[in-house]
Protein backbone atom coordinates (compact mmCIF):
# COMPACT_ATOMS: atom_id res chain seq x y z
CA UNK A 1 0.00 0.00 0.00
CA UNK A 2 1.28 3.47 -0.86
CA UNK A 3 2.04 6.00 1.92
CA UNK A 4 -0.92 8.07 0.71
CA UNK A 5 -3.28 5.12 1.03
CA UNK A 6 -1.95 4.36 4.51
CA UNK A 7 -2.58 7.95 5.52
CA UNK A 8 -6.16 7.70 4.23
CA UNK A 9 -6.74 4.53 6.24
CA UNK A 10 -5.38 6.16 9.37
CA UNK A 11 -7.40 9.31 8.80
CA UNK A 12 -6.36 12.93 8.58
CA UNK A 13 -5.10 14.45 11.80
CA UNK A 14 -6.94 17.52 13.08
CA UNK A 15 -5.65 18.74 16.43
CA UNK A 16 -4.42 15.25 17.19
CA UNK A 17 -7.68 13.53 16.19
CA UNK A 18 -7.66 11.08 13.27
CA UNK A 19 -10.73 11.96 11.21
CA UNK A 20 -11.87 9.70 8.41
CA UNK A 21 -13.55 11.24 5.35
CA UNK A 22 -16.98 10.16 6.60
CA UNK A 23 -16.30 11.88 9.96
CA UNK A 24 -15.68 15.13 8.14
CA UNK A 25 -18.81 14.70 6.03
CA UNK A 26 -21.00 14.05 9.09
CA UNK A 27 -19.55 16.92 11.11
CA UNK A 28 -19.65 19.43 8.24
CA UNK A 29 -23.23 18.45 7.37
CA UNK A 30 -24.32 18.96 10.97
CA UNK A 31 -22.58 22.35 11.15
CA UNK A 32 -24.20 23.42 7.88
CA UNK A 33 -27.63 22.40 9.13
CA UNK A 34 -27.14 24.25 12.42
CA UNK A 35 -26.17 27.37 10.48
CA UNK A 36 -29.08 27.03 8.01
CA UNK A 37 -31.65 26.52 10.76
CA UNK A 38 -30.25 29.42 12.78
CA UNK A 39 -30.43 31.67 9.73
CA UNK A 40 -33.75 30.56 8.23
CA UNK A 41 -35.75 28.88 10.96
CA UNK A 42 -38.65 31.22 11.73
CA UNK A 43 -40.31 31.21 14.15
CA UNK A 44 -37.08 30.05 15.72
CA UNK A 45 -38.77 28.22 18.58
CA UNK A 46 -40.34 25.70 16.20
CA UNK A 47 -36.91 24.43 15.14
CA UNK A 48 -35.26 23.94 18.51
CA UNK A 49 -35.57 20.14 18.36
CA UNK A 50 -33.91 19.98 14.95
CA UNK A 51 -31.23 22.43 16.03
CA UNK A 52 -30.47 20.37 19.12
CA UNK A 53 -30.35 17.17 17.09
CA UNK A 54 -27.80 18.42 14.56
CA UNK A 55 -25.65 20.01 17.25
CA UNK A 56 -25.75 16.79 19.25
CA UNK A 57 -25.08 14.55 16.26
CA UNK A 58 -22.07 16.63 15.22
CA UNK A 59 -20.72 16.61 18.75
CA UNK A 60 -21.26 12.84 18.99
CA UNK A 61 -19.36 12.29 15.75
CA UNK A 62 -16.45 14.39 17.00
CA UNK A 63 -16.51 12.61 20.37
CA UNK A 64 -16.47 9.15 18.77
CA UNK A 65 -13.62 10.15 16.47
CA UNK A 66 -11.64 11.62 19.35
CA UNK A 67 -12.33 9.14 22.14
CA UNK A 68 -12.54 5.79 20.43
CA UNK A 69 -9.07 4.61 19.45
CA UNK A 70 -8.42 3.24 16.00
CA UNK A 71 -8.71 -0.25 17.40
CA UNK A 72 -8.34 -3.24 15.12
CA UNK A 73 -10.91 -5.42 16.88
CA UNK A 74 -13.83 -5.44 19.31
CA UNK A 75 -16.76 -3.13 19.85
CA UNK A 76 -14.65 0.04 19.66
CA UNK A 77 -13.70 -0.75 16.08
CA UNK A 78 -17.31 -1.54 15.22
CA UNK A 79 -18.71 1.69 16.68
CA UNK A 80 -15.86 3.78 15.28
CA UNK A 81 -16.52 2.55 11.75
CA UNK A 82 -20.28 2.07 11.82
CA UNK A 83 -21.70 4.96 13.84
CA UNK A 84 -22.95 6.96 10.78
CA UNK A 85 -25.03 3.96 9.69
CA UNK A 86 -26.57 3.85 13.17
CA UNK A 87 -27.61 7.51 12.77
CA UNK A 88 -28.97 7.46 9.22
CA UNK A 89 -32.52 6.72 10.36
CA UNK A 90 -32.45 9.64 12.78
CA UNK A 91 -31.00 11.97 10.16
CA UNK A 92 -33.88 11.02 7.88
CA UNK A 93 -36.61 11.41 10.48
CA UNK A 94 -35.49 14.89 11.51
CA UNK A 95 -35.95 16.13 7.93
CA UNK A 96 -39.69 15.86 8.49
CA UNK A 97 -39.62 19.06 10.50
CA UNK A 98 -37.67 20.98 7.87
CA UNK A 99 -39.83 20.64 4.76
CA UNK A 100 -41.10 24.23 5.00
CA UNK A 101 -37.82 25.71 6.23
CA UNK A 102 -37.29 27.63 2.97
CA UNK A 103 -40.58 27.35 1.07
CA UNK A 104 -44.09 27.24 2.53
CA UNK A 105 -45.47 24.59 0.17
CA UNK A 106 -44.47 21.61 -1.97
CA UNK A 107 -43.37 21.81 -5.59
CA UNK A 108 -45.12 18.71 -6.90
CA UNK A 109 -46.98 20.77 -9.46
CA UNK A 110 -43.67 21.70 -11.09
CA UNK A 111 -42.51 18.08 -11.26
CA UNK A 112 -45.90 16.98 -12.64
CA UNK A 113 -45.83 19.70 -15.30
CA UNK A 114 -42.31 18.70 -16.33
CA UNK A 115 -43.18 15.02 -16.61
CA UNK A 116 -46.37 15.72 -18.53
CA UNK A 117 -44.34 17.71 -21.03
CA UNK A 118 -41.74 14.94 -21.19
CA UNK A 119 -43.95 11.84 -21.20
CA UNK A 120 -47.28 13.23 -22.34
CA UNK A 121 -48.84 12.29 -19.00
CA UNK A 122 -47.99 11.17 -15.51
CA UNK A 123 -46.46 7.66 -15.29
CA UNK A 124 -47.93 7.04 -11.83
CA UNK A 125 -51.48 7.68 -13.05
CA UNK A 126 -50.81 5.62 -16.19
CA UNK A 127 -49.76 2.64 -14.06
CA UNK A 128 -52.87 3.11 -11.94
CA UNK A 129 -55.20 2.96 -14.93
CA UNK A 130 -54.14 -0.33 -16.42
CA UNK A 131 -50.84 -1.82 -15.29
CA UNK A 132 -51.23 -2.83 -11.64
CA UNK A 133 -51.18 -6.55 -10.86
CA UNK A 134 -50.72 -8.19 -7.43
CA UNK A 135 -47.75 -10.30 -8.55
CA UNK A 136 -45.96 -7.36 -10.15
CA UNK A 137 -46.82 -5.18 -7.17
CA UNK A 138 -45.27 -7.71 -4.79
CA UNK A 139 -42.15 -8.21 -6.89
CA UNK A 140 -41.44 -4.50 -7.12
CA UNK A 141 -42.30 -4.01 -3.44
CA UNK A 142 -39.72 -6.70 -2.61
CA UNK A 143 -37.10 -4.82 -4.63
CA UNK A 144 -38.06 -1.49 -3.09
CA UNK A 145 -38.01 -2.92 0.42
CA UNK A 146 -34.58 -4.46 -0.16
CA UNK A 147 -33.19 -0.96 0.37
CA UNK A 148 -33.52 -1.47 4.12
CA UNK A 149 -31.18 -4.47 3.94
CA UNK A 150 -28.62 -3.29 1.37
CA UNK A 151 -26.62 -1.01 3.67
CA UNK A 152 -26.41 -3.31 6.73
CA UNK A 153 -25.71 -6.41 4.64
CA UNK A 154 -22.93 -4.68 2.69
CA UNK A 155 -21.33 -3.15 5.79
CA UNK A 156 -21.47 -6.29 7.92
CA UNK A 157 -20.14 -8.43 5.08
CA UNK A 158 -17.20 -6.12 4.54
CA UNK A 159 -16.59 -5.72 8.28
CA UNK A 160 -16.36 -9.45 8.87
CA UNK A 161 -14.11 -9.75 5.82
CA UNK A 162 -11.83 -7.28 7.61
CA UNK A 163 -11.86 -4.69 4.84
CA UNK A 164 -11.61 -1.39 6.70
CA UNK A 165 -10.56 0.45 3.55
CA UNK A 166 -13.80 -0.46 1.79
CA UNK A 167 -15.89 0.50 4.82
CA UNK A 168 -14.35 3.97 4.90
CA UNK A 169 -14.87 4.54 1.19
CA UNK A 170 -18.40 3.18 1.19
CA UNK A 171 -19.46 5.06 4.32
CA UNK A 172 -18.16 8.32 2.86
CA UNK A 173 -20.08 7.79 -0.39
CA UNK A 174 -23.29 6.80 1.40
CA UNK A 175 -23.04 9.84 3.70
CA UNK A 176 -22.59 12.12 0.69
CA UNK A 177 -25.59 10.55 -1.08
CA UNK A 178 -27.85 10.77 1.96
CA UNK A 179 -26.91 14.27 3.03
CA UNK A 180 -27.12 15.71 -0.49
CA UNK A 181 -30.60 14.18 -0.72
CA UNK A 182 -31.63 15.57 2.65
CA UNK A 183 -30.52 19.07 1.65
CA UNK A 184 -32.66 18.89 -1.48
CA UNK A 185 -35.63 17.76 0.61
CA UNK A 186 -36.14 21.32 1.88
CA UNK A 187 -34.47 23.21 -0.96
CA UNK A 188 -36.95 21.71 -3.45
CA UNK A 189 -39.70 20.15 -1.30
CA UNK A 190 -41.81 17.49 -3.02
CA UNK A 191 -44.28 15.25 -1.21
CA UNK A 192 -44.64 12.60 -3.92
CA UNK A 193 -47.45 11.13 -6.01
CA UNK A 194 -49.06 9.14 -3.20
CA UNK A 195 -49.99 12.46 -1.60
CA UNK A 196 -50.34 14.70 -4.63
CA UNK A 197 -52.54 12.31 -6.64
CA UNK A 198 -54.37 10.76 -3.68
CA UNK A 199 -57.78 11.90 -4.96
CA UNK A 200 -57.07 10.88 -8.57
CA UNK A 201 -56.07 7.25 -8.17
CA UNK A 202 -58.72 4.75 -9.22
CA UNK A 203 -57.06 1.57 -7.95
CA UNK A 204 -54.96 0.70 -4.94
CA UNK A 205 -51.58 -1.03 -5.06
CA UNK A 206 -52.31 -4.43 -3.53
CA UNK A 207 -50.21 -7.54 -2.97
CA UNK A 208 -50.21 -10.58 -0.76
CA UNK A 209 -46.81 -10.48 1.00
CA UNK A 210 -44.27 -7.74 0.31
CA UNK A 211 -46.64 -4.94 -0.68
CA UNK A 212 -48.33 -4.76 2.75
CA UNK A 213 -44.94 -4.98 4.48
CA UNK A 214 -43.58 -2.02 2.52
CA UNK A 215 -46.81 -0.09 3.03
CA UNK A 216 -46.49 -0.64 6.79
CA UNK A 217 -42.87 0.56 6.82
CA UNK A 218 -43.70 3.66 4.80
CA UNK A 219 -46.83 4.47 6.82
CA UNK A 220 -44.94 4.24 10.11
CA UNK A 221 -41.47 5.41 9.17
CA UNK A 222 -41.62 7.83 6.24
CA UNK A 223 -41.90 11.59 6.53
CA UNK A 224 -44.32 13.60 4.42
CA UNK A 225 -42.17 15.22 1.78
CA UNK A 226 -38.65 14.21 0.93
CA UNK A 227 -39.62 12.69 -2.40
CA UNK A 228 -37.11 14.75 -4.40
CA UNK A 229 -34.67 13.11 -4.79
CA UNK A 230 -35.11 9.39 -4.21
CA UNK A 231 -32.47 8.72 -1.56
CA UNK A 232 -33.36 5.01 -1.89
CA UNK A 233 -32.15 5.10 -5.49
CA UNK A 234 -29.07 7.16 -4.67
CA UNK A 235 -27.81 4.86 -1.91
CA UNK A 236 -28.77 1.65 -3.71
CA UNK A 237 -26.77 2.80 -6.73
CA UNK A 238 -23.77 3.65 -4.55
CA UNK A 239 -23.96 0.14 -3.09
CA UNK A 240 -24.21 -1.41 -6.54
CA UNK A 241 -21.18 0.52 -7.81
CA UNK A 242 -19.13 -0.61 -4.81
CA UNK A 243 -20.17 -4.18 -5.50
CA UNK A 244 -19.01 -3.85 -9.09
CA UNK A 245 -15.70 -2.51 -7.82
CA UNK A 246 -15.05 -5.09 -5.13
CA UNK A 247 -17.58 -7.95 -5.34
CA UNK A 248 -18.45 -8.63 -8.96
CA UNK A 249 -20.54 -11.75 -8.37
CA UNK A 250 -22.67 -9.95 -5.80
CA UNK A 251 -23.09 -7.06 -8.26
CA UNK A 252 -24.59 -9.39 -10.85
CA UNK A 253 -27.23 -10.45 -8.33
CA UNK A 254 -27.82 -6.93 -7.03
CA UNK A 255 -28.24 -5.25 -10.43
CA UNK A 256 -31.82 -6.44 -11.15
CA UNK A 257 -32.75 -5.70 -7.54
CA UNK A 258 -31.59 -2.08 -7.84
CA UNK A 259 -33.37 -1.70 -11.18
CA UNK A 260 -36.51 -3.13 -9.56
CA UNK A 261 -36.06 -0.74 -6.63
CA UNK A 262 -35.98 2.25 -8.97
CA UNK A 263 -39.05 1.00 -10.83
CA UNK A 264 -40.82 0.18 -7.56
CA UNK A 265 -40.27 3.72 -6.32
CA UNK A 266 -42.55 4.97 -9.10
CA UNK A 267 -44.84 1.93 -9.27
CA UNK A 268 -45.55 2.11 -5.54
CA UNK A 269 -46.38 5.84 -5.80
CA UNK A 270 -43.53 6.89 -3.51
CA UNK A 271 -41.66 8.93 -6.14
CA UNK A 272 -41.95 10.57 -9.53
CA UNK A 273 -39.67 9.42 -12.33
CA UNK A 274 -37.77 12.69 -11.90
CA UNK A 275 -37.05 11.86 -8.26
CA UNK A 276 -35.50 8.56 -9.27
CA UNK A 277 -33.36 10.12 -11.99
CA UNK A 278 -32.06 12.85 -9.69
CA UNK A 279 -31.37 10.22 -7.03
CA UNK A 280 -29.36 8.22 -9.56
CA UNK A 281 -27.31 11.30 -10.47
CA UNK A 282 -26.59 11.94 -6.79
CA UNK A 283 -25.54 8.33 -6.28
CA UNK A 284 -23.18 8.44 -9.27
CA UNK A 285 -21.74 11.78 -8.13
CA UNK A 286 -21.19 10.56 -4.55
CA UNK A 287 -19.36 7.47 -5.76
CA UNK A 288 -17.25 9.44 -8.24
CA UNK A 289 -16.30 12.08 -5.65
CA UNK A 290 -15.18 9.50 -3.12
CA UNK A 291 -13.17 7.58 -5.71
CA UNK A 292 -11.49 10.85 -6.70
CA UNK A 293 -11.16 12.24 -3.18
CA UNK A 294 -9.51 9.25 -1.54
CA UNK A 295 -6.03 8.23 -2.68
CA UNK A 296 -6.00 5.66 -5.46
CA UNK A 297 -5.67 2.05 -4.36
CA UNK A 298 -5.98 -1.24 -6.16
CA UNK A 299 -9.48 -2.66 -5.95
CA UNK A 300 -8.17 -5.81 -4.24
CA UNK A 301 -5.62 -4.35 -1.80
CA UNK A 302 -7.21 -4.90 1.63
CA UNK A 303 -6.67 -3.09 4.88
CA UNK A 304 -7.40 -5.66 7.62
CA UNK A 305 -9.24 -4.94 10.82
CA UNK A 306 -7.37 -7.20 13.18
CA UNK A 307 -3.66 -6.56 12.65
CA UNK A 308 -1.70 -4.45 10.22
CA UNK A 309 0.60 -7.38 9.50
CA UNK A 310 -2.05 -9.80 8.24
CA UNK A 311 -1.33 -11.27 4.84
CA UNK A 312 -3.22 -9.54 2.04
CA UNK A 313 -5.68 -11.54 0.07
CA UNK A 314 -7.86 -10.77 -2.92
CA UNK A 315 -11.49 -9.93 -2.51
CA UNK A 316 -13.62 -12.75 -3.91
Amino acid sequence: MTPEAKAADRGRDYMGVALYPFDLIVIVYCLVMVAVIAALGRPFGEYLDELAFYAGAGAAAALIAGRLPESRHGWRSFVRLMYPALLFGLFYRVTGGLMTLVYPSFFDYRVVAFEKALFGGDPSLAFDRGWLHPLVNDLLALCYGSYYLIIPVFLLTVYFRRRVDIIKEYMAAVCLAFFASYLLFFLFPVEGPRWHFAAEYVNSVEGSVFTPIVKYIIANGAVRGGAMPSSHTAVALVSLLFCYRYFRRAAVVLTPVVLGLAAGAVWGRFHYVSDVLVGAVIGLAAYALVMRWLPARPAAAPTPIETPSMVSRDVP
